[in-house]
């Protein structure tokens, strides 16, 4: 199998922002394919169209990467180190800083390169808390972020023959982390993943917010594991670890870890947002993990359940496509049993990128019409013009029922990334 994938999405985005004037931030979790993205493929781009390799100016400062420049990461340092390669105002320098949140005080050093007209500013970084969050303060709204995700179902399949069923099965079951591509056997790749959780993911997380009580912090990556696309709020999840495993920890502490979690980009929390009152609930969310073969792997592969499983990857896949999602809830009043009551439903996913948004139920299967009325009440309650979409885990052909419902197979929504359009 070759083993390149080209990353065409991520790599046109760097082409698209190319001497633009701001710095280009491309972050995501550690692993996921930043370095590469930045300092391969888009180097051999520019390299083709003709920039010379001498003006491409590439320092990592990763304390994991083989070839980290970790002396480096002193301010100073990094600064005569690259200002003694930039000497001919009349070229075009490229420079790529990779995990540039190792360096103290990087801020005043990049807004200094972006500043220069003859050079373009790229950086990586794997923590949200120093600059996703901060990009428009940081760099003065002249900064932009391309995030980086692992590979989505589509680049996995990339040069890959053996039927759908089989490589959802292997992508389900251990998700789209690139460095599974030097793994062979399902043991090589479980290890691989667990190993990033315990000498990558969790270290990395103690280390940078010199937390106490590791115990804590694991057992709540373990709650968010074992609940993807369950409501939970820090209130709830503090009084079950305290019940359940007996660990006293408060909301407040309990808010704060999974902030660094999520600021890691090992979850995202997806807000529940009421449909016809038009807010958003302020403590529940649901949790997806950016990998599930990363989630997975955490539990030690036994929680295998596909409906959780294929609806943390459309709510990827959703990320990965630009859409900003929310999950719904819509209430309607309803008769039941001789009185009226109110009746809230569930919408799996919102999805908008500012011009159009999508109303999406994931459904692994409707065996049956009660199972298919399930799925259809929520959205035929909505009430409003926009797309209404069910995504069944079965291979079929899409179609449009007489409520207006769009029904695809999720083979097509992952393989065609235009197809909600």
């Amino acid at each position: 199998m070759n083993k390149y994938i080209p990353r065409e999405v991520y790599l046109q985005k760097l082409i698209d922002s190319r001497e633009d004037g701001a710095v280009k931030v491309v972050t995501g979790p550690r692993r996921c394919g930043k370095s590469w993205l930045l300092t391969r493929l888009y180097k051999d781009y520019l390299i083709a169209d003709g920039v010379p390799e001498d003006d491409i100016i590439i320092v990592s400062l990763d304390l994991d990467d083989e070839n980290n420049q970790s002396e480096l990461a002193d301010k100073e340092k990094l600064k005569a180190h690259l200002y003694s390669k930039i000497t001919d105002p009349k070229r075009m320098y490229y420079v790529m800083l990779d995990e540039i949140q190792e360096v103290d005080g990087f801020e005043k050093l990049v807004n200094g390169l972006r500043n220069k007209d003859n050079v373009d500013v790229y950086v990586t970084g794997s923590n949200a808390r120093l600059l996703s969050k901060d990009i428009s303060t940081i760099f003065r709204d002249r900064g932009e972020e391309i995030r980086c995700n692992p590979f989505s179902f589509k680049e996995f399949c990339t040069n890959r023959t053996e039927p759908f069923s089989e490589l959802w099965k292997e992508y389900y079951t251990f998700g789209g982390m690139p460095g599974l591509l030097r793994r062979k056997t399902p043991l090589q790749k479980a290890n691989y993943l667990q190993d990033l959780w315990r000498k990558t993911y969790i270290t990395d997380i103690l280390e940078r917010y010199k937390i106490e009580n590791e115990v804590a912090l694991e057992a709540i990556a373990d709650s968010l594991c074992s609940s993807i696309g369950s409501l939970s709020n820090p209130n709830k999840m503090a009084n079950s670890l305290q019940s359940i495993q007996n660990i006293k920890i408060d909301e407040e502490t309990v808010k704060k870890y999974l902030g660094y979690i999520c600021d890691s980009f090992l979850f995202e929390g997806a807000r529940r947002y009421d449909i016809k009152g038009k807010e958003y609930y302020k403590s529940f969310q649901k949790y997806y993990c950016i990998d599930v073969g990363l989630r997975n792997a955490r539990l030690n592969f036994r929680q295998q359940e596909i409906t959780h499983i294929m609806e943390n990857i459309i709510y990827n896949e959703l990320r990965s496509r630009d859409y900003l999602v929310d999950v719904g809830l819509v209430e309607a009043r309803e008769m039941r049993e001789g009185k009226h009551t109110y009746i809230q439903y569930e919408i799996d996913f919102i999805a908008t990128n500012g011009i159009d948004k999508y109303y999406i139920q994931s459904a692994y299967a409707l065996p049956t019409e009660t199972k298919q009325n399930q799925e259809l009440n929520s959205l035929k309650k909505i009430g409003d013009s926009f797309q209404k979409i069910v995504i069944q885990g079965d291979d079929i052909a899409t179609y449009t029922n007489d409520d207006g419902i769009i029904f695809m197979g999720l083979h097509q929504f992952l393989m065609n990334s235009d197809i909600l359009k």
